[in-house]
């Protein structure tokens, strides 16, 4: 029996091609805001991270309600990094609005959704955002994302999919690619007419399946999922059970239940099959798992997140200044808290190692594993981080690699100092298209590892002009070595406070991370030398005093501006035999043997 007051929709796309500044629009004009009420732009990102890089991280629920029909809308992110987050919310929906800029067109994050969403046979709507962007081209992207369609195997009715024009900023929606509209209606009619009401029946015993898990200081964890069959109701006694793990069955009691209510929760003494709702109580809840009806024990299937491909070490901070600066310091609670991502983020896989000071943390990108590490600093704890690793996988006796897919659009003066540099890192050129507008698209595929590093040297070489987009693609036979990066590193050789006459000296070998006044010690990484060897100087050195010496005669030295690396950057500059070490207040690049003689003894032995 079919709930027609009900539909759930997630809203998918490649990033930054609006989802949540559509979601905003749809929530003003569903009279969720009032007219004088102040709200924030992108009201959906509520991380600290997510306003500043203007991501979406997590995806976040929410409720509209249009002409008597609750919607419940998921905001996802675009980043393929978080595909986990995308893969797990689809199972709480029946259908996806697909949003596809008009100007780029397809991207492979859209391609990535998309098939997931086909995969689990959802109705798709699709809404070619940005159309009053100068350089639209909504007809051609409407081929192209057909194309799309037909390129991922999708049936006749997905083929039939209504297309909506748009542009979320300015607040308007179409059915015509030519015709500007007034407000929003035409998405939310296309969202009820053609997205499917959910399929669940009331009168069955109670299913209900957890794809999210958040947390609150004042309930502890809450479950957020869709009831797929039955009611529920405050203080049922319920069976925990899970389709993964047939060990896992106990008895539970649901304290509270909550249903979305635009962007607040409310709660409510029951709801019924269709409703997506949020549940307390219940202590080691996991995304996966089912509550259910005691007397029906069944539980239902997950979706299979895709794995990892990416490893860093997180270790205890054992440098010169450990335990200045942070709060958490210890191995134990770094542990407990990497262990506790793992219930929120299905993407993650901790493994301790043969050092009870260290853990494996896998994760399904750099930026995945960035953004985990600039949260942890947040928080205040200190720790250190080792360079990036690809997981390799043993298939029938021969070693495999992950392998990227890689869109590169770039002004056409660029193109040829990218195939080289890709064709250097082992990046194999598939299509080249024709320049469209001074810009062509290329499309490469590489090993995981041939990107590590590299974005940075993109960023330089096509002046910041250039947009970069990989996915997964598979696993596949390893390709051989890549070269390393050509710079090598200028090391600290004493412990001490940089001076501006020690930095004056060193910035003629290359660029310096450091400014005078700068604390340093011995091993630490203070700056970049072009020449590709690790070179030794000392930036604590002070002029001797003399006689006939000016008072402020230091200040008159000239120093270059400093190399000011973010945490990506400085994740990609490291070698294999550098750390960063990550506190609350600063990040700093250092050699994993502080001792350069142990070091030299060390380079010699390989």
């Amino acid at each position: 029996m079919e709930r027609q007051d009900i539909r759930n929709i997630a809203i998918i796309a490649h990033v930054d091609h609006g989802k949540t500044t559509l979601v905003d629009v749809l929530l003003r004009q569903s009279g969720v805001f009032r007219d004088n009420q102040i709200v924030a732009e992108r009201v959906m990102d509520s991380g600290d991270i997510e306003k500043e890089r203007g991501i979406t991280i997590l995806s976040k629920n929410t409720s509209i309600v249009y002409d008597g029909v609750k919607i419940n809308v998921i905001d996802t992110p675009g980043h393929a990094d978080f595909g986990g987050e995308v893969e797990r919310v689809l199972k709480m929906v029946s259908g996806v609005v697909l949003l596809v800029d008009a100007f780029e067109g397809p991207m492979p994050q859209t391609k990535f959704v998309l098939k997931k969403a086909i995969e689990l046979g959802l109705k798709v709507i699709v809404c070619i955002n940005k159309v009053d962007r100068p350089g639209a081209r909504p007809e051609e992207v409407v081929g192209e994302v057909l194309d799309l369609f037909i390129e991922l195997g999708a049936d006749e009715d997905i083929l039939d999919s209504p297309f909506i024009f748009a542009s979320a900023k300015e607040g308007w929606a179409s059915e015509d690619s030519d015709q500007r509209g007034d407000n929003m209606k035409p998405l939310f009619n296309a969202i009820i007419e053609h997205i499917d009401p959910p399929a669940g029946d009331k009168d069955k015993p109670a299913q209900l399946l957890i794809s999210t898990i958040d947390y609150s200081d004042y309930v502890g964890r809450i479950g957020i999922g869709k009831i797929e069959n039955g009611s529920i109701h405050k203080n049922d006694q319920m069976l925990l059970i899970n389709a993964a793990d047939p060990d896992k069955r106990k008895s539970v009691k649901i304290s509270k239940i909550y249903e979305f209510e635009g962007l607040n929760r409310v709660e409510k003494d029951g709801s019924t099959a269709g409703n997506i709702v949020a549940v307390t109580g219940i202590d080691d809840i996991n995304i996966g798992d089912t509550i259910c009806d005691p007397d029906l024990d069944e539980a239902l299937e997950f979706v299979k997140i895709s794995e990892p491909t990416l490893s860093m070490t997180f270790a205890v901070n054992n440098s010169p200044f450990a335990g200045r600066e942070g709060e958490y310091v210890t191995s134990r609670q770094l542990r407990n808290r990497l262990y506790r991502e793992l219930e929120t983020d299905v993407s993650l896989k901790v493994e301790d190692t043969d050092s009870t000071d260290a853990f494996k943390v896998s994760g399904r990108g750099e930026l995945h594993l960035s953004v985990l590490i600039e949260n942890l600093r947040r928080e205040g704890f200190e720790f250190q981080v080792s360079k990036p690793e690809v997981l390799f996988k043993e298939v029938d006796g021969k070693r495999q690699e992950p392998m990227e897919k890689v869109t590169i659009d770039v002004n056409q003066e660029f193109v040829g100092a990218i195939i080289e540099k890709l064709g250097r890192r082992k990046g194999e050129l598939l299509t080249m298209q024709e320049p469209s507008g001074g810009y062509s698209r290329l499309v490469f595929r590489i090993p995981a590892r041939g990107l590590i590093g590299y974005r940075q040297e993109f960023i330089t070489d096509t002046k910041g002009n250039g947009i970069m987009n990989s996915e997964f693609e598979g696993y596949a036979p390893y390709k051989g070595d890549i070269p390393r990066r050509k710079t090598g590193s200028i090391i600290s050789f004493d412990t001490g406070t940089a001076s501006a006459y020690g930095l004056h000296n060193a910035q003629d070998r290359g660029d310096l991370f450091v400014e005078p006044g700068e604390e340093v010690y011995s091993g630490m990484v203070v700056g970049s030398s072009p020449k590709g060897l690790d070179l030794e100087v000392s930036v604590t050195k002070t002029k001797k005093q003399t006689n006939v010496r000016a008072s402020g005669s230091d200040d008159a030295l000239r120093l270059s501006p400093i190399k000011d690396l973010s945490l990506e950057e400085a994740i990609e500059f490291i070698e294999d035999d550098e750390l960063i070490e990550i506190t609350p207040q600063s990040f700093r690049i250092r050699k994993t043997i502080l001792d350069a003689n142990k070091r030299y003894k060390a380079n010699k032995n390989k």
